[in-house]
């Protein structure tokens, strides 16, 4: 049976009675954030801005229309989440990746919605139109696809769409961490006793483009500044990833498939210029005071607390001086 699932981007429909993953109508809603987590890290009423920064909203007070099933799927997501959480670090590595694609989706997917509903806003106050490019169109309604498998049968074959990496992370006891790119779909989340970065609709490349240090990590309960460093290189892979991502994705009798088609018609990742990366990871380090001009320094190596830039060996966390 031949099944056309609800696409918000086809029509650019964002609206409050329509389910944000099914379109079914509804009047409900549910948190763009787990309740568990606001409750837990005590962030509910803290503020968020929107990527413009002209406006923001408390945490608890973004909320995404959704059907009762999709609320139900979302919070046995969330059970199986919680559980894990409380393992720490074993307890997140040994979930299904596809889990965790799907809980840190439904926030990335809610703060993409949030800035789909101001874009087109602002643009009708302007008495302009409301449009998205192809691209962006095509991107962004895969990846609304894929997180549909949390309510249809919805497999994927193969070498999954998304690179996410899980570590052991040391941070104070209640500090929780994340950062998000909704635009290009990125999200990184640390607490004490874990962390992990996630590229949502990469094909796993950026994952490959970092194994190398990824594998040097392993064994090493990172420092915080080793974990906003590790995102700052998956963050500027993206930027300069030229590479469109593909899929083959078909219907069957027992639900949808879909799978990563390998696309070799030009270089994956553009030059990475370390004037443009040293800005951005400054950005990062700006709690321990790290300026960009400490970052590259003339005639000096890139500063790094993940290689020594001379010897390219792992930096051991235990070394590291900054707090944590």
């Amino acid at each position: 049976m031949f099944q056309v699932l609800f696409n918000p981007f086809r029509d650019l429909i964002f609206d409050e009675h329509f389910c944000f993953l099914s379109g079914d109508l509804t009047n409900e809603t549910m948190t763009v954030f787990p309740e568990w987590l606001m409750d837990h890290f005590k962030f509910g009423n803290e503020r968020i801005e929107m990527m413009d920064k002209a406006k923001s909203y408390n945490y608890e007070d973004l909320k995404l229309p959704c059907s009762t099933r999709v609320k139900d799927a979302f919070d046995d997501l969330d059970l199986k989440i919680q559980a894990a959480y409380k393992d720490g670090f074993e307890g997140m590595a040994a979930l299904d990746d596809e889990l965790l694609f799907q809980w840190t989706g439904r926030m990335v997917y809610g703060l993409l919605y949030y800035e789909m509903l101001y874009e087109r806003d602002r643009l009708l106050k302007q008495g302009e139109e409301f449009v998205l490019s192809a691209n962006l169109k095509e991107r962004f309604s895969h990846f609304h696809l894929m997180l549909q498998s949390v309510i249809e049968p919805i497999s994927f074959i193969g070498k999954k769409p998304w690179s996410i990496v899980v570590f052991p992370l040391k941070y104070s006891a209640d500090i929780f961490s994340y950062r998000d790119d909704a635009i290009n779909l990125m999200f990184s989340f640390g607490v004490n006793g874990f962390g992990f970065v996630a590229c949502l609709q990469d094909n796993g490349v950026i994952e490959e483009k970092q194994q190398v240090i990824l594998e040097k990590m392993k064994g090493h309960i990172m420092h915080p500044v080793q974990f906003e460093e590790l995102y700052a290189r998956f963050h500027y892979s993206d930027y300069i990833l030229q590479y469109k991502p593909e899929y083959k994705i078909e219907n069957h009798d027992n639900g949808i498939t879909i799978e990563v088609e390998a696309n070799g018609k030009q270089p994956v990742f553009g030059f990475w210029d370390e004037d443009i990366y040293a800005q951005l990871l400054s950005n990062y380090w700006s709690v321990y005071g790290i300026e960009r001009e400490e970052i590259l320094k003339p005639q000096k190596p890139l500063l790094s607390f993940l290689e020594n830039p001379y010897t390219k060996d792992f930096v051991d966390p235990e070394s590291i001086s900054l707090p944590f």
